[in-house]
């Protein structure tokens, strides 16, 4: 009886040992998750700060504001005016970075397949691309911006002091919205081509009856053949207007006088502007202007420039930049000129504010013959397309009304 009893003590001894095994190793299970979670909330935690922390950055403003930037219109009655793009170099505490390099490119929309813009060239290129002196962290250009859509300004900062602050790179997006001139001007076309091709269903869709040897009676034939002479002529319109056009600005280029000589030497200063004479519609013109010392060749930093691009067929400003030399006293920048016709590039030279070398205004240009490329004959099939098929879409709903209105003949 002794034995018996001491066998159940010691199962009594293990089991209890094997229970409290057990809330150990749950306490321990317990105590490891909350442990795993605590570090991967620690590890989570400090890339949310990380993320959040405040890095240097670049500031986009427009004017006009965004909402109100229109694409360049080619024959718009109205002056119209260059936006002006203002960037502003920042740290990580939002203050205005000092002495910075500022590098600036403007990438044109990417072109679309079934919905191209006035200039389908210029889409998918680059529109400008500078290096700019910022003493302040301010890079200010204007623009005229030709097509709609989303364009790309990608900035690159860095210091004109070794080690003044890290470099860092930014892409900025500006989305330019259509006219909405241009949807008006759609639809009433559309409207039109609609009305006509209901008309063509309705005659042909009509119950007319057929004489001897005919495949169709006579109002269809002529309606037919007058939309093929239509289509005709609107697809030799196409193509002639955009021949005539690309002729008509090789043409004004020929013609064009000679203008303000591209070197200056004035009280002191030589001002030389030179670069590519001859450029083309999609591709970059290389620009540059240096200011030396006439006597001692020595570059002049302390110069303010005021760099305009004018097209001189309707007389607008596509460019203009105001801004200081490099260290070597050369500015430069590469730009694309949309608009296929002759530009004047001007550059003034005018002495900084509490510069020790004064001197008057000194101007320098250069012409600029630009040649426009007519767009390949897909995207002028584009519209004859759209225009095609609306008129389909209204002759076949001519045809179902007519087809409805007919009565159906009962075979016995």
């Amino acid at each position: 009886m002794s034995s018996f009893s001491a066998v159940n003590v010691s199962v009594l001894k293990d089991t209890h040992f094997a229970h409290r095994r057990q809330d150990f190793m749950k306490k321990y299970r317990l105590f490891g998750a909350i442990g795993a979670v605590c570090i991967a909330l620690s590890i989570l935690y400090s890339f949310v700060g990380v993320s959040q922390t405040p890095a240097p950055r670049v500031l986009l403003s427009t004017n006009p504001p965004l909402e109100h930037i229109l694409p360049f219109e080619a024959e718009a009655q109205k002056q119209q005016s260059p936006v002006t793009l203002t960037l502003q170099a920042v740290d990580a505490a939002g203050k205005p970075l000092e002495n910075a390099l500022i590098s600036l490119q403007i990438l044109t929309p990417q072109p679309h397949p079934w919905l191209t813009t006035d200039f389908p060239i210029v889409e998918g290129t680059k529109l400008l691309q500078m290096d700019a002196a910022a003493p302040d962290g301010k890079l200010e250009v204007e623009q005229i911006l030709p097509i709609r859509g989303n364009y790309q300004l990608r900035v690159n900062v860095s210091p004109l002091i070794a080690n003044a602050f890290a470099p860092y790179q930014q892409t900025l997006n500006l989305n330019v919205h259509e006219n909405p001139v241009k949807y008006k001007y759609f639809a009433v076309v559309a409207a039109i081509l609609l009305s006509l091709g209901l008309l063509g269903g309705w005659v042909i869709g009509g119950q007319q009856e057929l004489r001897q040897g005919e495949i169709a009676p006579t109002s269809v034939r002529l309606l037919l053949s007058a939309l093929t002479v239509v289509a005709i002529v609107t697809l030799l319109f196409i193509n002639i207007s955009a021949e005539v056009a690309e002729a008509h600005g090789s043409e004004h280029n020929s013609t064009t006088e000679a203008i303000a000589p591209s070197v200056q030497k004035s009280q002191g200063l030589s001002v030389r502007l030179e670069g590519d004479k001859n450029a083309t519609v999609g591709k970059l013109a290389n620009l540059t202007v240096q200011v030396k010392d006439s006597a001692t060749g020595l570059p002049i930093k302390d110069v303010t420039l005021q760099v305009k691009a004018i097209a001189l067929e309707h007389d607008f400003t596509v460019f203009a930049y105001k801004g200081i030399p490099n260290a070597e006293g050369k500015l430069t920048w590469l730009e694309q000129f949309f608009d296929g016709s002759p530009h004047k590039v001007e550059v003034s030279a005018t002495p900084n504010p509490g510069s020790s070398r004064q001197f008057s205004e000194v101007k320098v240009a250069q012409e600029i013959e630009v040649k426009g490329i007519a767009p390949p004959i897909y995207i002028r099939l584009i519209g004859l397309f759209y225009f095609t098929a609306i008129v389909g879409i209204g002759m076949a709903i001519g045809l179902l009304i007519q087809q409805r209105r007919t009565p159906k003949v009962r075979v016995s």
